[in-house]
């Protein structure tokens, strides 16, 4: 398995350098390779698995990759190369932008290896954890009812884009497996999670060699240029961010957030992204996010006195209640008398007075311990869980192909369901199990794919504990 990917990546590398995709520091630069100049790939298991690794030193603001339009996969380029394709779609004018990528995305995908873009094609994660794809059991333990809710609404979403897409895939006579809501969630997942930013196209393109970078929160000051560097971005004068489109290039070009050594990982900075955001659009989680938030609802007769959206009502991930959030509850807190009185203080940020400031807190800390005796289940108990699905991979061969689910390694699996028989009976080990065997789009499309099912609910897992860490 381990050699077949290696030798996919090779011939997608050496169809990338034919492209004109360079990692070169200046924009003239040629290579022998699309990487290797600046970067190299490289694997960090702690930190997004693949990713790009610097092989020099490298300044911030320096131009660090560049991939032509050419080389950008979109609705205009998949469309202006397939009469089939422009034609199908102009029967169906009604899909939104993402929904004629995602479209055009299988169609390319029904090709085989006819594709121009095959190589590209054929190094694509085969699954994703995205929100869309979670199953009800995984929905239901996140719990936390603001998780349940944007969880339910992404599936909700998926579904509903699905069938509206589903007379297109039918008119283009695309194979069975294809056109399934497994595949469409594939397609989906692949564009919100791996497309970048263009101005031309709402959906975004999908960038060869440049959706290798992994994440990580923006900085809080914008980049600055040097004199080096400052020539190659002439046709985006206004601001420099980690990636963008350049006109005068012609090309897709990343920068190096921060200064790097050699070796480090090189970021890229997708935007601001609590962890909820992150699983819905990306299908990960940080485990020290900056900007993670935990939404706090007030009580009916509370909302009276907010002006504010109910998303601005929230504790940071460092305990801080939102401007917001404070200001409602310090106007509350105050008798009804002296509101109108103290209103201006309440909303210029001020502390109104020691007692109000103790009621609103003794609110809060009310509040966060609601939302916690709520869930089914204690932290320690999901951690256990998560170490229980971790060590599945001690039981080789226990997933079976298409419907016939543990086909071997149950004594082994039910004797670690013992140590856990005293969780809470919503949560069992069973169910999650039989989750895990479904037959999901990746076995349809690619072989050999067995071991990436149970890592990839593991990163559920790992999602559905930090929800609530937020919490505590």
């Amino acid at each position: 398995m381990a050699g077949e990917e290696d030798a996919n990546l090779a011939r997608f590398l050496q169809w990338a350098t034919a492209l004109g995709i360079s990692d070169s520091p200046n924009s003239t630069g040629t290579s022998s390779s699309c990487l290797g100049l600046s970067m190299r790939i490289s694997h960090f298991p702690e930190a997004g698995g693949r990713g790009l690794a610097a092989t020099r030193a490298l300044t911030k603001g320096e131009l660090v990759l560049r991939v032509p339009k050419t080389a950008l996969m979109t609705s205009d380029s998949l469309i202006s190369s397939d009469r089939k394709l422009a034609t199908a779609l102009g029967k169906f004018n009604f899909l939104s932008p993402t929904q004629v990528l995602c479209v055009a995305l299988l169609n390319e995908m029904n090709k085989g290896r006819s594709s121009w873009w095959y190589p590209y094609l054929k190094q694509l994660p085969r699954s994703y954890d995205l929100l869309a794809s979670f199953t009800q059991f995984e929905i239901e333990a996140l719990q936390i009812d603001d998780a349940v809710w944007t969880a339910e609404k992404a599936v909700h979403k998926g579904k509903m884009e699905w069938k509206e897409a589903t007379p297109v895939l039918s008119e283009l006579n695309i194979k069975p497996q294809l056109t399934t809501f497994n595949a469409w969630l594939w397609a989906y997942s692949t564009i919100s999670s791996r497309t970048m930013h263009i101005p031309w196209d709402t959906a975004g393109a999908l960038c060869p060699v440049g959706d290798f970078f992994n994440y990580a929160p923006p900085d809080e000051e914008p980049h600055q240029l040097d004199d080096s560097t400052e020539d190659l971005v002439v046709a985006n004068p206004d601001k420099l961010t980690d990636g963008g489109y350049h006109e005068g290039l012609t090309s897709y070009c990343f920068y190096a957030k921060r200064n790097y050594e050699r070796g480090d990982q090189v970021l890229l900075s997708y935007g601001t992204y609590t962890n909820m955001e992150l699983l819905e659009h990306y299908g990960f989680i940080l485990q020290d996010n900056p900007n993670d938030k935990a939404f706090i609802s007030l009580e009916s007769e509370m909302y009276s006195l907010c002006s504010w959206p109910k998303d601005s009502l929230y504790i940071s991930q460092d305990g801080t209640p939102s401007f917001a959030l404070l200001s409602t509850l310090r106007l509350w807190a105050t008798p009804v008398s002296k509101r109108r009185t103290v209103k201006h203080i309440a909303y210029s940020g001020h502390l109104i007075s020691v007692a109000n400031e103790v009621a609103v807190m003794e609110w809060t800390m009310k509040k966060c311990q609601e939302v916690l005796s709520s869930c089914w289940t204690l932290m320690d108990e999901d951690m256990q869980l998560l170490h229980i699905i971790d060590n599945i991979h001690d039981y080789g061969g226990w997933l079976g192909s298409g419907d016939t689910g543990i086909i071997s390694g149950s004594n082994g699996i039910h004797s670690y369901a013992i140590h856990i028989s005293d969780m809470n009976e919503s949560f069992q080990v069973y169910q999650l199990l039989r989750d895990l065997t479904d037959q999901d789009f990746s076995s349809q499309l690619w072989l050999n794919d067995n071991q990436s099912t149970p890592k990839c609910v593991a990163s559920k897992g790992e999602a559905i504990n930090e929800v609530r860490v937020m919490f505590l």
